[in-house]
């Protein structure tokens, strides 16, 4: 017999929840969008600009300035979110629009939330 449902792999599921996300949460030049992507290896986060499609900032754990808080991966996750927030800082960036990409809010993706707020931006 045939299946009914399609089966589908662990991307294109994350796929259907980031745009399922992404319905709801749209950045502007006053609030620009934290998105945050994850890999197995490491972590990456930039401020986009939906309104002219632009990505202002960018950071990952392998740019210069990292400043590991803890161990591991998650100690570099909650660096980056440091790292964003300075950057942002320094271009008058206050506020953002925090969007976890379909990932679970756990882990290195809340890290980098703590790491930004830590840093001064507000959600």
């Amino acid at each position: 017999m045939r299946s009914l449902r399609k089966v589908r792999t662990r991307a294109q599921r994350r796929a259907r929840r980031h745009l399922r996300v992404r319905k709801t949460v749209r950045g502007s030049a006053t609030r620009p969008r934290l998105v945050v992507f994850r890999s197995s290896k490491h972590i990456y986060a930039q401020l986009v600009d939906d309104d002219r499609g632009v990505t202002l900032i960018g950071a990952s754990d392998r740019s210069e300035g990292i400043a590991a808080e803890g161990k591991g991966k998650t100690g570099k996750s909650f660096g980056v979110g440091q790292l964003v927030a300075a950057k942002a800082k320094s271009q008058g960036i206050t506020k953002v629009v925090f969007d976890r990409a379909g990932y679970r809010y756990h882990g290195r993706v809340k890290a980098v939330a703590d790491g930004a707020r830590k840093g001064g931006l507000e959600f």
